[in-house]
């Protein structure tokens, strides 16, 4: 390698040593740990060669391997010129008595303008065929120099991580960033310092979890926006001094801070113009922060949650800033403690809708108070660490483990397991103060082998690993592994006191679980109802981990997806104190969360996801027989391919003092495809969300908004009366449905709908009452009427659904499937619109390299609704044509394969003539618009209307428009507020009809509702 002139070499080892930090963080990992499978960087490490394809090497190395690997970076300098790309789950990890530094050096090229990463968690590596020319989709911006063959990190970015390695940005870098930290599960960064300086950012972009994080100088700290599988980011034990905009800057990360500190910069946390945020603060401090500890934007939307506690503050003159409106919360006095501050939708009481509040409970202090303790526990030295294969353990997945194992434990503290497979046949128990440690819970699990003898037929749980009661006991960094044929399994019980730690530890089995070769298991059968192996039965054994019998302390960086257990996590009969911080809990069958018998704990950034195959009928968490929880930045969602609905996300049983703080209730999920513009992973939204957020079982209440700030959940809620509009009244005129929608009526008001899972077409009228128009196994999704009273009806069938025509009233035998043409020949025909979008951006860096401003959702969702379709569906008569939007497919191409398209995921269709304005709604927004019907399926014009919205909206002869959220809105044609309509359930899609097209007919998943006024 090539090396500078010697006087340019000198000048920079001086200006390296020129900028060595005052106070530099100890080494976490003070000698490399006995791992024989990792592999060591051996780069020159003196701050003046370049050591990029070193570095790159060892993670190449480690990665050549399926399920990734380790990586010791030992300490040392390295300067590096180029991007560095983290392969899915590999970790590299810094050693040595000072931690390894990675600089990048003043004015290297490639970091002056845009974005420029020094490290990128990619989603994987991309062996380019000569033959192949289809690019990588959302190739992610800011790799130096830009390589478009890396694919960005998605949703199924597993186990990447970085720790104990600093880094530094010099002079002439104002583009730099140093780690774009993009992933999913079990992915982190943590003891990391960032001397930042004339840089633009230390993180760009988040993950899941950080911790013992510090940032110095920079133009950010942090600048994220969402995480890519769209759950909250928990940052822990972090401190951020001198950034020269703000601390943090981001949009809709779901941003969970424990234990920050924020100093000597103009604004702690800003929340972009356009976006709101799912912001809670625990235990945060503000020094000298000039113009304010949070800019709050998009202050009257849902999607705005903000929430601290414990927050103290000096010399922070604002507290909090609205930047739309300007007002302030001011701070009081010089220095001073904030006990309480909310800002959202806040909910009165359970079965009440919301109403935006901010709420401030705050107090002079004479003097800042001591910092907080460490919410995340240091491990032991490394030179405590006993290597339990030197014992006789052989983690080669196929010997007994059992004795080797407990005899580590029984005559060691602390207890390392290297990478390997390390099956079991009876329970480890835990000493008091055991320390189990591992540093890839994927490549380093402790496996129960199916049917073992000790854990089959009926009986009280049998735990994989079991602590002992009370003490302080650790287990970090492994897998655990109780399989699918194991009745009594539990696969980590744990009893230990408040001071005790569970951390980075995944619940194998499920999703994302490796083999021993580091290939990734399928969990599915062919049609995704079943594991392949009909012995191993979902839901068939006790929690993944249970804390119970007095157990409490902290569990952050948890990741619990098999399917065999339930719940994923149980909380039972305690009072210790404990603390859930960042847990993914997933693809459970009846209870992703559970709690009973359960006082004083915290569920921080907790995160569910409920799965088509095994999750319809899964509640995201279940609270019985308990008292003093907080629950925060909580995100439960079910995915795109859900083809049911569930009554609610969180379900109470004789619980109270319980306190919401951040609900995320919602029902986007990734899907993956490929087409001739190569592989892509893209957003959309399911029509079988929760119906509700929570559901109190004992008093019969509902909460309807799936999106709030705030609720207090008291011992004895009041009845609740339903709120009607000039005298509304409500009538069921129909039930027993499983999920209808597409409705549309006909020049006479007859109104048209499809229950989807039984693909019958209904007609409804005061006359006909309930009438089946059609039975045929063509999977209807959606219709609309034509002048001549002809469906035209939207199939999911084919590659690209299909559109078909039929006339009510005519033989069965008759159908026509309608051709798609050019678009643009519709002449005066009225456009068919879907009432119902999601148009959000993700997966896509959405920042202006040139100003770093980043575009709005309103501009996306204005930019998107613009664009012409090239295709288009004419009906039989031509007074109606359907745009032909673009289908994305995910699985096989027979029934087994899903379709997602803008028309697909709707509720149901509007209609309009070129030229005149539509109402429609954006769930991506939580808001209601109005738009100009353009040409070729384009609306242009687009105004915000009501800061409520996602699932329907009509409009009467009066012109007031009736917007579907919840309960059904009632707003003037100016956009006020003038009433409400309650339903006895979740109104999806509004429509106007009967003989006087007065009557608004409601649809939700299993009945048909109409509400008549008289007027």
């Amino acid at each position: 390698m090539k090396r500078g002139p010697i006087g340019a070499s000198t000048a920079l080892l001086a200006s390296l040593v020129a900028i060595q930090p005052a106070y530099a963080s100890p080494s976490v990992y003070t000698a490399a740990p006995d791992e024989p499978g990792a592999f060591t960087v051996s780069g020159k490490a003196d701050g003046r060669a370049d050591d990029t394809a070193a570095i790159q090497q060892a993670i190449d190395a480690a990665a050549e391997k399926g399920g990734g690997g380790i990586v010791f970076l030992p300490a040392g300098t390295y300067r590096i010129s180029r991007t560095i790309f983290l392969w899915p789950g590999v970790r590299i990890f810094g050693i040595g008595e000072k931690r390894p530094t990675i600089v990048l050096g003043p004015r290297t090229p490639g970091f002056q303008k845009g974005v420029g990463h020094m490290v990128m968690f990619a989603g994987g590596r991309r062996e380019r065929d000569p033959k192949d020319a289809r690019p990588v989709a959302f190739a992610p911006p800011g790799s130096v120099p830009f390589n478009k063959d890396i694919p960005d990190a998605n949703p199924g970015t597993f186990y990447s991580a970085l720790g104990n390695i600093d880094f530094r940005i010099m002079d002439g870098n104002p583009a730099a960033t140093a780690i774009r930290f993009h992933s999913a599960q079990h992915s982190f960064v943590s003891h990391v310092d960032f001397d930042i300086g004339s840089g633009l950012a230390g993180l760009y972009h988040v993950a899941n979890e950080a911790e013992d994080l510090h940032f110095r100088g920079g133009r950010y700290g942090i600048l994220a926006e969402k995480p890519s599988p769209a759950w909250p980011f928990a940052l822990v034990d972090a401190t951020f001094e001198g950034q020269r905009d703000a601390a943090i800057r981001e949009h809709e990360a779901g941003l969970t801070l424990l234990n920050v500190s924020i100093r000597d910069t103009p604004v702690g946390i800003e929340i972009d113009r356009g976006y709101g945020d799912w912001l809670w603060g625990q235990d945060v401090r503000f020094e000298n922060v000039s113009k304010a500890g949070v800019l709050i934007s998009n202050e009257n939307n849902v999607y705005t949650q903000i929430g601290f506690q414990n927050a103290v503050a000096t010399h922070t003159p604002v507290f909090a800033r609205f930047r739309e409106s300007g007002k302030t919360v001011a701070g009081k006095g010089e220095t001073y403690k904030v006990s309480s501050f909310t800002h959202g939708l806040t909910l009165p009481a359970f079965g009440q809708m919301g109403a935006y509040r901010t709420q401030v409970d705050a107090e002079p202090l004479s003097a800042l108070p001591a910092p907080s303790a460490l919410a995340i526990r240091a491990l032991p030295p490394v030179s405590d660490w006993v290597n339990a294969r030197s014992l006789g353990a052989k983690g080669d997945n196929q010997s007994d483990d059992t004795a080797a194992l407990q005899k580590a434990i029984d005559t060691h503290r602390v207890v390392y397991l290297p990478s390997g497979f390390y099956k079991v046949s009876d329970t480890l128990r835990l000493r008091p103060d055991t320390v189990l440690l591992g540093l890839h819970p994927s490549l380093t699990q402790i496996v129960l082998p199916d049917g073992s003898p000790g854990y089959a037929g009926v009986g009280a749980p049998k735990a994989l690993v079991e602590s002992a009661s009370g003490g302080d006991a650790i287990v970090a960094g492994i897998g655990l592994n109780a399989n699918g044929n194991n009745p009594r399994a539990a696969a980590l019980l744990w009893k230990a006191g408040a001071r005790s730690m569970v951390n980075d530890v995944k619940f194998q089995g499920g999703h994302g679980t490796n083999r021993f070769d580091g290939t990734r298991m399928d969990p599915y059968n062919n049609n995704a109802t079943a594991d392949p192996d009909a012995a191993r039965r979902w839901d068939g054994q006790y929690a993944s981990l249970w804390v119970t019998q007095g157990g409490g302390g902290t569990f952050a960086n948890i990741w619990s997806p098999s399917t065999f257990a339930h719940p994923g996590i149980l909380i039972s009969d305690t009072t210790t104190p404990g603390r859930l911080i960042q847990a993914s809990v997933e693809h459970h069958v009846r209870t992703e969360i559970g709690l009973n018998r359960v006082s004083n704990w915290e569920l921080l950034a907790p995160q569910t996801e409920g799965e088509a195959g095994e999750s319809g009928d899964a509640v995201a968490l279940e609270i019985r027989n308990s008292s003093n929880i907080l629950v925060a930045n909580l995100h439960a969602y079910r995915v795109t391919r859900t083809r049911k609905a569930a009554p609610a996300a969180i379900t109470l049983y004789n619980s109270q003092d319980i306190r919401f703080r951040n609900v995320h209730v919602n029902a986007e999920s990734g899907v993956g495809t490929c087409d001739e513009n190569g592989c892509a992973t893209f957003l959309r939204l399911t029509k079988f969300p929760f119906e509700n957020a929570l559901r109190d079982v004992t008093h019969g209440l509902d909460v309807r908004e799936r999106e709030f700030a705030v609720l207090d959940v008291r011992a004895a809620p009041q009845p609740v009366a339903p709120v009607t509009f000039e005298g509304a009244r409500i009538e069921k005129l129909a039930d027993g449905f499983h999920s209808i929608g597409g409705g549309a009526v006909d020049a006479q008001g007859k109104l048209y709908f499809i229950d989807r899972q039984f693909q019958r077409i209904w007609s409804w009228s005061d006359s006909g009452k309930l009438e089946i128009v059609r039975d045929a196994a063509l999977d209807p999704v959606n219709l609309t009427v034509d002048r001549s009273g002809n469906l035209l009806v939207l199939s999911s069938f084919g590659r690209n659904g299909t559109v078909y025509s039929l006339k009510p009233g005519s033989p069965d035998t008759e159908l026509t499937v309608i051709a798609p043409r050019p678009a643009g020949k519709s002449g005066n025909a009225a456009t068919v619109l879907p009432v119902n979008w999601w148009i959000n951006g993700e997966f896509k860096d959405q920042i202006d390299p040139k100003t770093y401003a980043f575009t709005t959702l309103a501009e996306m969702f204005t930019r998107n609704m613009a664009l012409p379709k090239a295709e288009e569906y004419a009906s039989p008569d031509g007074s109606v044509v359907l745009p032909a939007w673009r289908v994305f497919a995910q699985g096989p191409a027979d029934h087994r394969g899903l379709r997602f398209s803008d028309s697909l995921d709707s509720y149901g269709f509007i209609q309009g003539k070129p030229g005149t304005r539509v109402f429609l709604t954006n769930a991506s927004e939580n808001r209601t618009y109005s738009g100009v019907v353009g040409a070729e399926g384009a609306v242009t014009g687009l105004k915000p209307f009501a800061e409520r919205g996602g699932e329907g909206v009509a409009s009467d002869a009066q012109g007031r428009v009736y917007v579907a959220n919840g309960q059904v809105f009632v707003y003037s044609p100016e956009g006020q507020e003038v009433g409400r309509i309650d339903v006895p359930e979740r109104p999806l899609q509004l429509v106007f009809g009967g003989e006087d097209g007065k009557t608004l007919y409601i649809l939700t998943h299993h009945a048909l509702y109409a509400a008549r006024t008289g007027r």
